[in-house]
């Protein structure tokens, strides 16, 4: 036996009239029956199709200023009705209601409602009772019944009505039911957490729409997709599609350069930044940046805070990269960095990110607040007989900004906020400086006067005293080592400073 369904009769019931236009004619030239409320029922009738009031269907009207209009059993027991079961079809004659074959329907915007920073009671009042009833019913009776849950599936529907002339399979029908869940199920998830945005009760739940399918994870073996609206946080000027492994160290970059105010150029690769400074004019930011590390800024990710400049694209346009971001570019500065085409150029645009972060994690998912402590001056708290000066201040807080933002284990040297070198992601501290005095050399840098940064204790003396035969005349860690007083002691034998914060800076 074929499971083709003529669809015979429609309930129609939706917010947004936009697009519906099309599907109202080709129901009607297929001569089906179609049910409507309220403003839709109108909108239909104005088109000249013949539309039957579901309050002539329950004899009953709307209620409660439109809080009640569908629910009614001769609304979803024509929905919900098994048209293979003999007891169901008899309540339907018994009972008088008309079977439903189709259903329409759309949400009422409960999460633009909230972007919108709408008072409570009108958040509330976007909280949609009939619509998503209606959608879960629907879909739950696939096997009878089709379900349009909003109107990104209109043209779906347009399509299967042309194709088939009005008849479904049951392939079609369980595909639209698909659909109906992820509406429903996301549409819940916005609920739940606005209100546990006050209350916090111990629950995960994310939802993101839409899903953008990458050319691969990690590595071409591996599928890879994000979730989410791009568009919210950047415009996408120019070049290729962003890729996963893009969108990690754009991730890094966005948070780092956060937590700058003075003109900053960052690069990274793999996560980490690999070349930072901090000047007066961008180009000089740039460059400073770039030697930092120019073998590892091939291929990078570029981040600034400042519009870029036609000086700064000429000398930018010289290296690889892969990305970069600005909050605006100058017109002749784009067409310079234009010339490649698949430099993907970004325009940041302001947003306010989560303050919660989270991943996958063996059989569940690990949830933390945002790591948003950035240290200031009055954060300090000097261990040392010899006190910083203000530019090595300056400097310490540049490089405690920088550690922040590495792979642990991670020490960071800068001087006159630039960064000269970075050990990361080692198993020890101790490797993590000689990484970052041996990188720094290679390059060099003369570290006599620079500023160590590490994003925990030195559980010994043997880090100030490898800094120290380095040239380092400053530390800034966050302190809480039962030995810390061996590395002060050795900080005040050969007149360094060094400073607490007493905030440690993991980052796995």
């Amino acid at each position: 036996m074929s499971d083709l369904k003529r669809i015979n009769s429609a309930l129609i019931s939706v917010f947004d009239k936009n697009n519906l236009e099309p599907i109202i004619e080709k129901l009607n030239k297929l001569n089906v029956k179609i049910y409507s409320t309220g403003g839709t029922k109108e909108f239909i009738e104005k088109l000249g199709v013949d539309v039957v009031s579901v309050e002539e269907v329950t004899n009953y009207p709307s209620i409660l200023g439109g809080r009640v209009k569908t629910l009614h059993p001769k609304v979803f027991g024509g929905i919900l009705a098994r048209r293979d079961n003999e007891l169901d079809k008899e309540q339907l004659v018994q009972f008088a209601i008309p079977e439903i074959d189709l259903v329409i329907v759309d949400l009422y915007p409960f999460e633009d409602t909230v972007a919108s920073g709408a008072p409570e009671q009108d958040i509330i009042e976007k909280i949609d009772i009939g619509g998503i009833s209606l959608i879960r019913a629907t879909a739950k009776n696939f096997k009878d019944t089709l379900i349009v849950p909003s109107k990104d599936q209109y043209q779906s529907l347009i399509d299967l009505l042309e194709n088939k002339n009005g008849e479904t399979s049951i392939a079609d029908r369980k595909r639209f039911a698909l659909d109906a869940f992820n509406v429903s199920s996301h549409y819940d998830t916005a609920i739940f957490e606005f209100f546990n945005s006050d209350i916090e009760i111990p629950s995960f739940k994310k939802s993101y729409n839409p899903s953008n399918e990458l050319r691969y994870g990690e590595n071409p073996h591996q599928k890879g997709s994000f979730f989410g609206n791009l568009d919210e946080v950047f415009e996408q000027l120019h070049g290729k599609q962003i890729s996963y492994n893009n969108l990690l160290d754009i991730e890094a970059a966005v948070q780092l350069i956060a937590d700058f105010d003075e003109t900053t150029f960052a690069i990274m690769k793999h996560n980490n930044a690999c070349g930072v400074a901090s000047r007066n004019k961008l180009v000089e930011a740039w460059n400073d940046a770039l030697s930092g590390d120019p073998i590892s800024a091939y291929g990078g990710i570029l981040i600034t805070n400042k519009e870029v400049d036609m000086a700064t694209a000429i000398e930018i346009d010289k290296i690889f990269f892969e990305v970069i971001i600005a909050p605006s570019y100058a017109d002749d500065a784009l067409q310079v960095l234009k010339k490649k085409k698949n430099r993907i150029i970004l325009i940041q645009k302001l947003f306010d990110f989560p303050n919660k972060q989270f991943r996958s994690m063996l059989n569940g998912a690990l949830v933390q607040d945002r790591d948003l402590k950035v240290e200031v001056e009055s954060n300090l708290e000097a261990s040392t007989n010899i006190k910083p000066t203000k530019e090595e201040i300056e400097d310490l807080l540049f490089a405690n900004k920088l550690v922040k933002h590495s792979k642990s284990n991670t020490i960071v040297l800068a001087k006159n906020k630039q960064l000269c070198a970075s050990g990361v992601g080692q198993t020890s501290r101790i490797d993590a400086l000689k990484q970052a005095i041996t990188k720094a050399n290679s390059f060099k840098f003369d570290l006599n006067g620079a500023v160590m940064a590490s994003d925990a204790f030195f559980p010994f003396a043997d880090s100030v005293e490898i800094a120290n035969k380095a040239g380092i005349k400053s530390v800034i860690q966050p302190g809480g080592s039962v030995r810390d007083q061996e590395s002060i002691d050795f900080c005040n034998e050969k007149n360094m400073s060094m400073v607490f914060t007493g905030t440690r800076h993991f980052k796995h």
